[in-house]
């Protein structure tokens, strides 16, 4: 399978070449070619194992592995997960169901992308016998995930830039508390935004992308797309057959990668009638969707801070499709979004996506309603998905982390405080980060001292 540009760009490259780039050349992002049918046999009765469905999914993509190598790359990425189905289908009530997707290293949905990720990177450095430096920006939980996936790994180096002061203490935790010498977690003075914006900049620059050997861990990387697809079949083969017809996702983002995952592997085929986009106050896809103008405002710090994003990056492949694959277009919009700060989409059309968005105050109200109707707790961001629910037919709420990373929202929401031994082991551990100007200058002379 050939990737190519959102902005066209250079040549079509192979899987491994879009995933060791990340970005590409002329600063748009990879995606497949064209999007194959998504085979019937994987839309089974019964859920597959959740590696078994992921290597049927990824062999359509990932052309340059053998089959036995690449059963061992996903094995190897999805067996240290807390619950035997790695993502499993809680039942609420007759058309409620949450895809719990918090049983990974790091407790969040990340985990699917990061740790095949992880695995990949592994298996690069063992095939080149060349050393890579992974650059990264986290609204709180990419950046767990990924050190969980490459901590302590031979031939890499991990920098996360994330907004100090920003994220949940237990996820600063999660990045800063590993113990590993080749974990570099960054704190800067501003928003994800602008850490997201610093490694854009430095991933454009390609002389020193390629002198430091620079790969992507955000979603910019089209794999970690291409892995989140597979929890939306495994989610659609856990449904009641009678529950498989008029079917909602309810995806809290951000970033708009999680949804926007989603959304192409319905375009493969997956029978979905529709998408939720369920935002916080830093509602940019909310305003986008409702008014066909993406236009970024002021972060506004909130209780769901992973979502705490004005600049979603996915948002550039979803304009690519908008536009029937037409990179000029994408790249003069995307040109105009840099020149202006916001693009206003000419016939715009939200395809089968709807929007919510939750203030602070209705994150707590959800949390409190979720547990007393239904005796289930989420967490923040998964609580801006019960937000404005019509139950008339079946929806599909992603739980994006476990609430336990969370404690002081939901203890503020229901007077409970969730743990998990993982995190209270890392209570007790000593903080280590690397604070740095919050400047594309002062990170890449950052990296050029310390990377490999």
């Amino acid at each position: 399978m050939d990737f190519v540009s959102t902005r066209g760009g250079g040549e079509p490259v192979s899987f491994t070449e879009a995933f060791a780039r990340g970005l590409a050349p002329d600063g748009g992002l990879y995606v497949p070619r064209h999007l194959p049918i998504l085979p019937q046999s994987i839309l089974v009765e019964e859920a597959l194992p959740y590696a078994a469905l992921a290597w049927d999914f990824l062999s359509l993509f990932d052309t340059d592995h053998d089959s036995d190598h690449l059963i061992e790359i996903v094995d190897r990425s999805y067996g240290d997960f807390s619950d035997t189905m790695n993502a499993p289908l809680q039942q609420l009530a007759d058309n409620l169901f949450v895809l719990e997707l918090f049983h990974g290293p790091s407790l969040s949905f990340k985990d699917f992308g990061l740790q095949l990720i992880g695995s990949l990177f592994e298996e690069q450095i063992e095939r080149t016998g060349e050393t890579i430096n992974v650059l990264g920006a986290t609204s709180g939980d990419t950046g767990s995930a990924a050190i969980h996936g490459l901590a302590g790994k031979k031939g890499a180096k991990v920098f996360i830039l994330y907004p100090k002061g920003r994220i949940s203490e237990l996820q600063e935790r999660q990045m800063t508390c590993t113990g590993a010498d080749n974990i570099y977690p960054i704190p800067i003075e501003g928003t994800f935004d602008d850490a997201q914006a610093i490694v854009k900049e430095l991933m454009g620059d390609l002389a020193f992308k390629e002198k430091m050997r620079l790969s992507a861990i955000n979603s910019i990387n089209v794999v970690r797309v291409l892995a989140q697809c597979v929890y939306y079949v495994h989610a659609f083969t856990q449904l009641p057959p009678d529950n498989r017809d008029d079917i909602s996702f309810v995806v809290p983002t951000g970033n708009f990668g999680n949804i926007f995952a989603g959304w192409m592997v319905h375009q493969m085929g997956l029978p979905v009638d529709r998408f939720v986009v369920a935002t916080n106050q830093n509602d940019i896809l909310y305003r986008l969707f409702n008014t066909g103008e993406y236009k970024p405002d002021e972060v506004q710090p909130s209780h769901a801070p992973s979502m705490d994003i004005q600049v979603a990056s996915n948002f550039e492949r979803f304009l690519y499709y908008h536009n029937e694959k037409n990179a000029k277009a994408t790249l003069a919009q995307m040109e105009q979004f840099k020149k202006d700060g916001s693009i206003k989409i000419a016939n715009f059309n939200a395809s089968n996506f709807a929007a919510t968005r939750s203030t602070d105050e209705d994150i707590l109200a959800n949390i409190r309603m979720v547990k007393e109707q239904y005796d289930y707790v989420v967490d923040p961001h998964t609580a801006c998905g019960f937000q404005d629910l019509d139950l008339s037919s079946t929806h599909v709420v992603l739980a994006t982390a476990h609430p336990a990373k969370f404690p002081a929202i939901i203890e503020k929401a229901i007077g409970e405080t969730p743990t998990d031994p993982s995190l209270e082991a890392i209570k007790k551990k000593k903080m280590v980060s690397y604070p740095v100007e919050a400047s594309a200058a002062a990170v890449r002379a950052f990296l050029e001292e310390n990377g490999l």
